[in-house]
């Protein structure tokens, strides 16, 4: 996704995923990169590497979760007031399969947005380098909006 600062003086939901997407280390560190962001979605794509596997080989739970939550978060920053950031309370995860190789491309909604509390929900696919997709983990999470402190 190639985002380009507005002219305008109010940032779009993607301008302000993406200028805070560009500050997490973990995500440039492992390769993600934005797909889509909209109004209470994102998606992050994560490729293959052997930054994000276990000893096995396969997609790392904690890759996964932080792919997972770092998308519904994003999400729920679309939904959040402009001048604050969000981060997570809690979350619970459901891995459903375990991946190798290709890609994994996480879904974030909004499920309801609050003044003080926004759940979240996220999908964890596995694309195959053959295109064969599989849902590999789900999470639903809560986020707190918080005061932006950058």
């Amino acid at each position: 996704m190639t985002l380009t600062p507005s002219s305008h003086h109010t940032e779009t939901c993607q301008e302000r995923v993406l200028r805070s997407f560009e500050r997490q280390g973990l995500m440039q560190h492992w390769g993600a990169r934005l797909v889509h962001v909209g109004a209470g979605e994102c998606v992050i794509g994560l490729p293959y590497s052997d930054k994000v596997t276990q000893q096995q080989g396969a997609f790392h739970g904690g890759a996964i979760g932080a792919l997972a939550d770092i998308a519904a978060g994003y999400a729920a920053l679309t939904k959040a007031a402009a001048d604050s950031e969000v981060v997570t309370v809690e979350y619970k995860i459901n891995f459903l399969a375990s991946c190798q190789g290709g890609e994994l491309r996480a879904i974030g909604r909004v499920v309801k947005a609050g003044k003080r509390v926004i759940i979240t929900s996220a999908e964890v696919t596995h694309i195959a380098e053959d295109g064969r997709e599989t849902v590999c983990a789900v999470l639903q999470q809560t986020i707190m909006p918080v005061h932006k402190t950058y």
